[in-house]
């Protein structure tokens, strides 16, 4: 099954490499208690299937936020991916949305990646927005952070009752890089030629031999794409009791306290007696 998978292929004779991601389940997953606007649904699917596709270039253990923010009527957007491709994301809206394009949405402001391994330093970069579209942006990032030439191909299917994310990527393989360019620009002549229809029904292998049939491509084996928010009531308990004495207190005569989780939306009640429970922990 194509569905919540990313495969990663690579070309025999060429310095170029790629990722297929679908989204299927587990998009849904991080929607079902949203409701986001139409526009807004679609920025943020394009951004978990591009999100996966940089964490498939880690080579290491560890995650990415990829956060777009602006002065638009989305002031932010993010997406957390792990190198285990666990996903969860969330957008924060500051007035009404009117349009429906990119840059309707978010106005003029940046990218920020940060890359976060389990070991060793953190890296942070960011670029301003360029262009009309998330793919330019990304694009743009990894000109500038990596300095390998990316193509990169987003797709969405938002239906009431189901909502699909596709993403589709090439980059060229840091190797003699005049060679690789030429091959880069050959391929992405094909890829060009990709439909939402193809990404979203074709199984993996069958895609790529419809794109680069008169290309040796060795496709590896899928690796399943799931939403994980990691919220729980244990987490909340930890958080409530980070607050001290004086602010439990002040929810203890309230008689209650509800805790909401962004990402997915599910909130913990906490009555007076698990309040006071908490204030124990003191």
């Amino acid at each position: 099954m194509n569905s919540d998978n990313l495969f990663r292929f690579l070309f025999q004779q060429r310095n170029v490499r790629g990722e297929i991601v679908l989204l299927s389940s587990s998009l849904d997953q991080m929607l079902l208690h949203h409701s986001y606007p139409q526009p807004v649904k679609q920025l943020l699917a394009e951004l978990v299937a591009a999100t996966s596709l940089l964490t498939a270039t880690l080579k290491f253990e560890g995650d990415i936020a990829v956060q777009v923010q602006g002065d638009g009527p989305v002031r932010f957007a993010a997406v957390n991916g792990t190198d285990q491709q666990q996903f969860r994301g969330v957008v924060r809206m500051q007035a009404e949305i009117t349009g429906s394009s990119f840059r309707d949405l978010i106005g003029e402001g940046y990218l920020l990646v940060t890359i976060t391994p389990k070991q060793g330093e953190r890296y942070q970069g960011i670029i301003p927005l360029s262009g009309d579209s998330l793919t330019t942006t990304l694009e743009a990032y990894f000109a500038q952070s990596e300095q390998l030439p990316t193509r990169l191909y987003l797709y969405t299917d938002l239906q009431p009752e189901h909502c699909r994310a596709a993403g589709f990527m090439l980059q060229v393989l840091p190797v003699e890089q005049q060679k690789a360019k030429a091959d880069f620009d050959d391929l992405v002549m094909l890829s060009d030629t990709l439909t939402q229809t193809e990404i979203f029904d074709l199984p993996a292998e069958q895609l790529l031999y419809r794109l680069f049939h008169q290309e040796q491509v060795e496709l590896f084996p899928a690796q399943q794409v799931s939403f994980v928010c990691g919220c729980s009531r244990e987490k909340c308990s930890s958080a409530i009791v980070s607050l001290g004495r004086d602010v439990i207190n002040e929810h203890i005569a309230e008689g209650k306290l509800d805790i909401s989780c962004e990402y997915c939306n599910k909130t913990y009640h906490f009555s007076r007696e698990d309040l006071t429970q908490l204030l124990q922990q003191l």
